[in-house]
């Protein structure tokens, strides 16, 4: 495990492409009993350790997460959330070319439980929720672009259901309209950038997850926007 920041009432780590970030029906050990393990272990605490999920992301998505240690930290943050005081960023690799270098998007939404997936429309439907991100082209590949993407709303699947509307399937994303899958099972998406101001002492929080060093293509492509 991946520690990005910690102090008395957060943590944040990178997630792994795979991990769940809390429990559900596959039984699977969640990302936050692995962080209250480390806890655990690593101050010696006697009983339960409490790691509150305050956001997710989806299983094969990599990146940034932040957890509450205290119940006071966890209120806080699920405000913030649900204000939009925390800013987040996303890289992705897209197999296509999205119409404008970069653009905004909205679309509306729509979920189908039976298969957990979503479903973009350009114009409001009954029951479907509206989606904006914002996106900008920061590098490009033979076959593929490496898009930044910053969310202004926070729907399920919504940047994977977004960019394949335009044409620009993330990489390894078969349940959106790739090719073909990532040899690891992920889709190359990455929660790369996280900012707010915490919850508690006040002060800016700014944490940037690393690029998958073990993917020639995200280094590649991660090297070409830093040139850029």
């Amino acid at each position: 495990m991946e520690v990005l920041y910690e102090d008395n009432h957060i943590i944040i780590v990178n997630k792994a492409p795979g991990e769940i970030v809390q429990g559900d029906k596959t039984g699977d050990t969640p990302l936050s009993e692995t962080v209250a393990a480390w806890l655990k272990e690593k101050y010696a605490k006697p009983g339960n350790v409490f790691v509150g999920v305050a956001h997710r992301l989806d299983r094969p998505v990599g990146g940034v997460v932040v957890l509450a240690k205290t119940s006071k930290a966890l209120a806080r943050l699920n405000e913030m959330f649900r204000r939009g005081d925390v800013h987040k960023r996303y890289w992705a690799i897209t197999r296509g070319v999205p119409p404008q270098p970069e653009g905004e998007l909205t679309h509306y939404i729509t979920t189908t439980e039976r298969n957990n997936k979503s479903y973009a429309s350009a114009q409001p439907r009954p029951g479907a929720k509206e989606a904006r991100l914002r996106y900008r082209t920061i590098a490009e590949g033979e076959h593929y672009r490496l898009l930044e993407v910053e969310l202004l709303t926070g729907r399920k699947h919504q940047i994977r259901v977004q960019l394949s509307s335009i044409g620009c399937p993330i990489r390894g994303d078969l349940k959106y309209g790739d090719r073909r899958s990532n040899p690891d099972g992920s889709i190359s998406l990455l929660a790369r950038e996280i900012r707010f101001v915490h919850p508690v002492s006040g002060k800016e929080i700014h944490v940037t997850a690393p690029v998958p060093q073990s993917d020639a293509l995200w280094r590649a492509l991660s090297e070409k926007a830093d040139e850029n």
